[in-house]
């Protein structure tokens, strides 16, 4: 929470949108992000995963009663105010001119029972509920997610077949009243069935020219076997004698020196903190860097589960052994940017140093810490030391083939 500030009061709100933009200052007041506010109502046996956060206040429309609740529980406001923030809902959506609740708002009930968010499905139900003056449904991708969703088929307007609720399939005009029924032309039938044969007849014709081709052109594999084809470009696995690779915008996996192992997050956990793993299991979530200018670097993540992110330390790196971990970019509370510094003292380059950009704790570096030939040991924030034990690391480039790349 932020000192000398008191939480908003909802009653100020005249409009949805109002009412939601409360909601966001809500947020800033608690000082959390979204996985912060995610894993504290995860203590409290509730659920609120970070995409419906998300989408609920990036929506004009009011959230549903339950996930108001969890919400304003997880944002910390004392227990005598949830009641002001529901009644204050509840005269909003009664209002005539105003849009009532979104029925297919993100509702923690409906949420992974075992704490994963869910596909994302919160914002494609919403559209589809609402009226489509073309006559179709549409899907639209989660705000935060970024994934695009599936487009669900449509079909005639005004017509729904038996192939179930909202799908249209195209019917036979009716007769005209009073007449017999228009006996259907074999014409185009006999037509179809015709160019079909000569298709078929074709592509055969074909097929043995290739093969004969083929074989003159001397490919084929030893002992007949058919020829080898192409592998794809795969990145060469990591080794502990592997010299660094120096950073470059793009995507790239980031190895700890004189190891194989490489960063990565635990999935199935909120908490977004980075630990490293075998190199071949490091795929969640997937890294590249971005240049921010003046030899600055911001270290992306994309994760299947929570979307884009960005790596960074929380509180401004005041505390000492904040820990290194990854959540939604943009948070004012984060250090997000990072000097990817060469370190080799009186030699070649050995590795290249993570320094937090304005830490405050100057002096800092990111470090494994703990027992540094663990597989799962954590990253934080440490001293800078002369060895730069555990802190110096390689940005080798991942390429689309890379071992263990989804």
């Amino acid at each position: 929470m932020t000192p000398g500030r008191h939480t908003p009061d909802p009653r100020e709100a005249r409009t949805p949108a109002e009412f939601l933009a409360l909601l966001q200052t809500l947020k800033d007041w608690s000082g959390l992000t979204y996985r912060e506010l995610s894993a504290r109502a995860e203590t409290r046996g509730e659920v609120l995963p970070r995409s419906t956060v998300a989408n609920m206040l990036a929506r004009p429309t009011l959230p549903r009663e339950e996930l108001l609740t969890v919400f304003v529980r997880a944002c910390g406001v004392a227990p005598g105010e949830l009641a002001g923030w529901l009644e204050v809902r509840r005269e909003l959506a009664g209002r005539g001119p105003y849009p009532p609740a979104d029925p297919a708002d993100g509702d923690p009930a409906r949420a992974d029972p075992a704490g994963a968010d869910p596909a994302e499905g919160d914002a494609e139900e919403a559209d589809a509920a609402r009226p489509d003056p073309a006559g179709a449904h549409r899907a639209d991708a989660d705000p935060v997610a970024d994934r695009p969703a599936a487009a669900e088929p449509s079909g005639a307007s005004g017509t729904t077949g038996a192939a179930g609720p909202g799908l249209s399939w195209p019917v036979v005009p009716a007769a005209p009243s009073g007449g017999p029924p228009r006996p259907r032309s074999e014409t185009p039938s006999r037509i179809r069935r015709a160019v079909v044969a000569a298709v078929a007849v074709t592509g055969l014709v074909l097929a043995g020219f290739s093969v004969v081709a083929f074989l003159r052109d001397g490919r084929t594999g030893p002992a007949g076997q058919p020829p080898r084809t192409s592998a794809p470009e795969t990145s060469a696995p990591e080794t502990s004698g592997a010299a660094p690779t120096a950073p470059a915008a793009g995507d790239v996996r980031i190895r700890v020196m004189g190891t194989d192992l490489c960063l990565a997050e635990r999935r199935g956990t909120r908490t977004g903190q980075i630990h490293q793993v075998p190199c071949a299991e490091a795929v969640v979530p997937l890294y590249s860097l971005a240049a921010v200018g003046a030899g600055r670097w911001r270290i992306v993540s994309d994760h299947p589960d929570f979307g884009p992110g960005c790596s960074g330390i929380p509180s401004g790196g005041r505390i000492p052994d904040a820990a290194y971990e990854d959540s939604e970019c943009g948070d004012g509370g984060r250090i997000e940017a990072f000097a990817l510094e060469p370190y080799g003292p009186g030699g070649p380059v050995r590795g290249y140093r993570i320094v937090p950009v304005g830490s405050g704790t100057p002096g800092s570096c990111v470090t494994v810490v703990g027992d540094r030939e663990a597989v799962w040991a954590r990253l934080a924030q440490a001293p800078c030391v002369p060895d730069a034990a555990g802190q110096l690391f390689s940005f080798d480039r991942r390429g689309p083939a890379s071992p263990g790349t989804p």
